[in-house]
């Protein structure tokens, strides 16, 4: 018997060889269907199945695994159902995503598997979020992050595994260098000589395997997932070579022949067939032939159903409607007095509103910079981690996207995290995490993500350009968020606290000039309400202003000196942007037949540029003038107080309206 095989017994080695055969054959018949335009795209794993086989025999099914786009042997091993999984590459009804999204661009919690999307290492941060979460259920569980070398250069790699380092996580980290990022060899991707060696740099152990020898990969995930479960992440990079394109379309004509010679020497199927030939489990090559026989028939009839399935069929109504989640009334939080109505800071009834929900619920978790013994710049989460503890009162490291990623992985593990934006600013950091993965994730394949990321944000108070954007608006297209602006100190109070408990992702912008100059009295306790829904402000009958977050308070105070002159001005409070209240749009226009529309950020695509093409499309017949916008001007807000106050809408805002009542 051969050394590689001495540990391994007969009917093991059977199992890691069919193990690797069926991803390689199910391949090989979906390149003839692509062929014969049956399926639109194919990213081949041929020559790469050690990986995903081994990684997968060696998991525990608790293990979570998170594959990419080579990765079918993961979900073949791990017994997901075939037809379904062939309706999901065929893009069927019956598919995962019901057509929404293709190939393995999907999860099955049910089986421990969460899938990528196209932005390739943005599923990292979300390996953490998932390890946390057995990491605080004292779960003896791993999380398993597939990536390729073309993933090892981008931000969310370095993110994830310096989190996952810090907080000493429970997660294996596993590179696929295959040589080719798309067409760019990996000498001109990285100057070290191997990507493992990055490990050290984060105080991490680290791996460096031939992953096309799946003996070696079994090993490897098994020494890695004891080094994890102490404490210890790991970071593997597994060396192997990708035998066809990037996908088929873009062909391999930029790589030398002689590689496609070597690696196929090195092909991990042929390998350990040489083995157990070797070893005696088979006798002769006429032995494999039969179990590629077996193989072929045991998927055949599940992709012949599936290739026969009905495809989506488009309804408006049913795909809106699971853009967005309800939430049950058996999750609505439980009802409690009040309390006595006390005068508050807007900052107060924020920290209020936050403490109540994590008293109420320990699923309640929040991340962020400076956030714990700090308190957070401005000091809404002071003394929390002395109540709560370190682990649901969690500093980060200077991060946004992989605290975002990291939260996503909880929601998906039932908690409810949230997220503290240090300035609204540097919420573009996160951006590809906000709205390619956690907006799209519940319509795609997931449970609802209950998400809430907090924003300060908004001038007035001499900041500069990079601490005091208004950029909510930068969120209003993107379905499967909610955007939430309190102009306030009850809406900050309220909206904050239902956002919280609203199933849904929820960026909740705070003023910050409004933090600690405005004060009204309120209860002590807050209670829950739906999001989306706008209030009005102030009855008026000549105009109406429509606004929301700062813009209330602009409107309030000059709606009074208008009064003076006997003009009653009606102030519309949006309150959220995404969803939209129409409904309170149009019966204010409808009452007034004036609209002025306020708003923080510049003019040009600023939200309610939004509001103005409703007004147009759905409220023209009321209209006895123009629709008028004030805004901030088309430039970088500026740190100077006299030009900073020349920026913002407040300084024109009386022009536009004796403008707008004069037509």
């Amino acid at each position: 018997m051969t050394s590689a095989l001495k540990n391994i017994s007969e009917e093991e080695a059977l199992k890691i060889y069919k193990s690797l055969l069926l991803p390689r054959r199910i391949e090989e018949r979906m390149l003839k269907l692509l062929r014969q335009n049956q399926i639109s795209k194919w990213f081949s794993g041929i020559g790469q199945e050690a990986i995903s086989v081994g990684l997968t025999l060696s998991a525990k099914k608790e293990d979570y695994i998170l594959p990419m786009h080579r990765n079918l042997g993961v979900f073949t091993t791990r017994g997901v159902p075939l037809y379904q999984l062939f309706c999901q590459l065929f893009g069927k009804k019956e598919g995962f995503t019901g057509g929404r999204d293709r190939s393995f661009h999907f999860g099955s919690l049910e089986h421990n598997i969460v899938g990528m999307i196209s932005h390739l290492a943005a599923m990292m941060p979300v390996a953490d979020g998932l390890a946390l979460a057995k990491k605080l259920k004292n779960e003896d569980a791993v999380v398993f992050s597939l990536c390729g070398d073309g993933a090892s250069s981008e931000g969310d790699f370095h993110e994830a595994i310096n989190l996952a380092a810090v907080w000493k996580l429970p997660v294996v980290f596993v590179i696929e260098n295959n040589g080719y990022g798309l067409s760019t060899p990996v000498n001109e991707q990285f100057a070290c000589e191997r990507l493992s060696d990055r490990a050290s740099g984060y105080g991490i152990e680290g791996f460096h395997i031939d992953g096309n020898n799946v003996l070696e990969v079994m090993d490897t995930i098994q020494k890695a997932r004891e080094l994890a479960l102490a404490g210890n992440p790991v970071l593997i990079e597994a060396k192997t070579f990708r035998m066809r394109g990037h996908e088929e379309a873009s062909g391999t004509h930029y790589v030398p022949d002689i590689l496609f010679e070597d690696w196929a020497e090195k092909d991990p199927i042929l390998r350990l067939e040489k083995e157990m030939l070797a070893a005696g489990y088979m006798e002769t090559e006429d032995d494999f032939k039969e179990i590629t026989k077996e193989i072929d028939a045991s998927f055949k009839s599940d992709l012949n159903k599936a290739l026969k399935a009905a495809e989506p069929v488009f309804d408006a109504e049913v795909e809106l409607s699971s853009v967005y989640s309800e939430l049950n009334d058996n999750d609505l939080p439980v009802s409690k007095p009040q309390g006595p109505v006390t005068v508050q800071r807007f900052v107060d009834v924020i920290q209020k509103s936050l403490d109540q929900a994590f008293e109420e619920d320990d699923s309640f978790i929040i991340m962020g910079q400076d956030i714990a013994e700090y308190g957070g710049v401005f000091k809404i989460t002071e003394g929390f981690m002395e109540k709560y503890g370190k682990d649901r009162i969690r500093n980060t490291p200077i991060i946004e996207s992989g605290a975002l990623g990291a939260a996503l992985g909880l929601a998906l593990e039932g908690f409810k995290p949230v997220v503290e934006m240090q300035f609204a600013d540097f919420i573009s950091c996160g951006f590809n995490q906000i709205v390619n993965n956690i907006a799209k994730s519940h319509y795609r394949w997931s449970p609802p993500l209950n998400i809430t990321i907090r924003a300060p944000h908004g001038g007035g108070v001499g900041a500069g350009p990079y601490h005091s954007q208004s950029v909510e608006g930068w969120f209003m297209q993107i379905p499967g968020l909610k955007v939430v602006v309190p102009g306030t100190v009850e809406d900050a109070q309220q909206l904050l606290y239902s956002s919280l408990y609203d199933p849904n992702p929820v960026l909740f912008f705070e003023h910050k000039k409004l933090y600690r100059s405005l004060r009204a009295e309120v209860p002590e306790r807050s209670a829950y309400e739906p999001l989306g829904k706008a209030k009005l402000r102030r009855e008026g009958k000549d105009a109406s202003i429509i606004t929301y977050g700062m813009g209330v308070q602009w409107a309030l105070e000059i709606a009074e000196d208008f009064r003076q002159l006997g003009v009653e001005l009606e102030i519309l409070d949006l309150r959220t942007l995404l969803p939209l209240d129409k409904n309170s749009i149009h019966q204010t226009v409808r009452k007034t037949g004036r609209v002025l529309l306020l708003q923080e950020p510049s003019l040009t695509l600023g939200p309610l540029s939004e509001i103005s093409a409703i007004i147009s499309e759905e409220c023209f017949e009321w209209l006895d003038a123009p629709v008028i916008r004030c805004a901030s001007l088309d430039m970088p807000i500026p740190f100077e107080p006299n030009l900073e106050k020349g920026f913002l809408p407040n300084a024109m805002l009386r022009n536009k309206l004796e403008y707008l009542l004069a037509f």
